[in-house]
């Protein structure tokens, strides 16, 4: 095998790997209700926090809470997706590698 291909695919892995490091330190920020419901997650889909406001507690209606409580998870997800997408598309030159986001 070619050493110009062996070496040059061990700087794109050192640089995926830059790569994922760096999503730790992405923040991305989803609401649902109005923002009544708050989600924060970083590059690595991890959530950091959820901040749900008073008054969109209500014990008579807890599925909707719920739901907000989903949406907003979900919204803050596609974001990270987004994200990772982004970042890793340019190291990659937009070709789709099996086993990459």
């Amino acid at each position: 095998m070619d050493k110009s291909i062996l070496r040059q695919a061990k700087q794109l892995q050192a640089k995926m790997a830059k790569v994922q490091e760096e999503l730790g330190d992405v923040v991305v920020e989803a609401t649902s209700g109005g923002g009544a419901v708050r989600v924060v997650m970083n590059g690595h889909q991890n959530v950091q926090s959820v901040e749900i406001l008073p008054e969109a507690v209500n014990a008579e209606d807890v599925e909707m809470l719920q739901d907000l409580v989903v949406s907003a998870v979900n919204e803050a997800i596609a974001m990270s997706q987004e994200v990772a997408n982004k970042q890793l598309s340019r190291l990659t030159g937009g070709l789709n590698i099996p086993g990459l986001p």
